[in-house]
């Protein structure tokens, strides 16, 4: 769809491509404002997809900011009438549904719902399969994705299997006439290896199977799964999303009408949805989400390299370096390497020592705030994950891994450097 404008000052016709009746437009000079929800007029770019998706004035005052919509439920204008569509909010709410729509924006999908944790997301979107049904699931995953798998979908009867997503032969393998889903992470935590998102998505769509990608690391400002071909995108928002450790949740985005409308009913049935709180946090920090994703990136190549050279490091998982094996796909895959970096120190005594030595770096869980953190995978976050397992993905005893922040870079290199002394 075209609209043709007139210029006030040029008086001549400005043409505007749109790419359906429902995008939003937003030029300076004209007063023309479409509802917002499946798709963004091609003028806008990332930054102003960031800022603007879903952050429409509020229609009462006009706040600029998505007011925090503090209510349980909403005054109805007669009976089976609600007003403005809104009955209760484990259904719906307004701030939740703004964000809903800015992050859907930012990962190019016509549909979005945020949950109360990372994992309720994974959750909910593992229930679009059913007992009998298996998924294959990259083998070097979260620790928590692994436990969901292991602990407690295995005893309703979903079938899975580990495989290494970054081969496409040894994935191959892996497929079943029962298969209905491959579960991959890119880059994997905490060994940061690759999946080529193109190949998996031909692969498993070829052989009648949805792909689900944790994009966490990378978010979509460096990468947007649903491009390469994958069906379903999840995020932990409480990392790079929402970027200053204050809130906890998850997201999952999708084109799909029908596993849409199924992840809708699971959001509304279970009820583990995002807090009207934690939503405006939540779109708060996509707002800066780009400026942030570029520092982080930034700084993250700095200690990348810095470790790389360090006689106290024996090797350094990071994209961003020319010795990694991926690092080709991963200028090809992504637009950026981020923030996240693991090192080996070669044992648990050399781990601690680093651990414990930082005084600038934060030592804990999580990941993707402006602030430095360290950890340890193998007691911290893939602890759940059988130390065999371990041992074979490289997620060592000596192992740590550091979520870069946004400081002066020279200062987290001093730090890092005198916890290497």
């Amino acid at each position: 769809m075209r609209l043709n404008l007139l210029d006030p000052q040029r008086s001549r016709p400005l043409t505007l491509k749109v790419r359906d009746e429902n995008s939003f437009i937003c030029h300076k000079r004209y007063k023309i404002k479409v509802s917002f929800y499946k798709e963004l007029i091609d003028f806008m770019g990332f930054s102003t997809t960031a800022i603007h998706a879903g952050n429409e004035p509020d229609p009462v005052t006009g706040a600029v900011s998505v007011p925090i919509y503090q209510t349980s439920t909403y005054k109805q204008e007669a009976l089976g009438k609600p007003t403005g569509g809104y009955e209760y909010a484990r259904t719906q709410n307004p701030t939740r549904s703004a964000l809903e729509k800015n992050i859907a924006a930012l990962e190019g999908a016509k549909y979005g719902f945020a949950f109360a944790s990372g994992m309720s997301a994974i959750d909910a979107t593992l229930k679009l399969v059913k007992g009998g049904d298996h998924v294959i699931l990259g083998d070097n995953t979260y620790g928590g994705t692994f436990r969901l798998f292991n602990r407690i979908l295995r005893d309703y009867g979903v079938e899975f299997d580990l495989a290494d997503t970054s081969n496409i032969a040894d994935l191959e393998k892996a497929f079943k006439p029962n298969t209905k889903m491959v579960f991959v992470e890119t880059p994997t935590n905490p060994i940061m290896t690759l999946t080529d998102l193109k190949a998996v998505s031909d692969l498993a769509h070829a052989n009648g199977a949805k792909v689900v990608c944790d994009n966490t690391f990378m978010s979509p400002y460096f990468q947007r799964p649903i491009e390469h071909g994958v069906d379903i995108v999840v995020h932990s928002t409480t990392k790079y999303l929402n970027g200053h450790s204050d809130s906890v949740g998850g997201f999952v985005a999708l084109n799909d009408e029908k596993d849409a409308e199924w992840i809708g009913f699971v959001q509304n049935g279970i009820g583990a949805i995002l807090s009207p709180f934690d939503s405006f946090l939540v779109l708060r920090g996509t707002k800066t989400l780009a400026v942030r994703m570029e520092a982080h990136d930034k700084n993250g190549r700095v200690i990348a390299n810095f470790l790389a050279e360090h006689p106290g490091v024996q090797k350094v998982y990071y994209p961003g370096l020319a010795s990694h094996p991926q690092h080709e796909l991963a200028k090809r895959q992504q637009s950026g390497f981020g923030g996240m970096v693991s090192f080996e120190t070669g044992s648990i005594d050399n781990a601690r020592k680093v651990l414990e030595g930082v005084k600038l770096c934060t030592l804990g869980e999580s990941l993707g705030g402006v602030e430095s953190l360290i950890s340890h995978p193998a007691s911290m976050t893939h602890a759940s994950v059988p130390e065999e397992t371990r041992a074979k993905l490289g997620i060592t005893d000596g192992l740590v891994r550091i979520s870069v922040g946004i400081e002066d870079v020279e200062d987290i290199l001093e730090d890092i450097d005198q916890a290497l002394a």
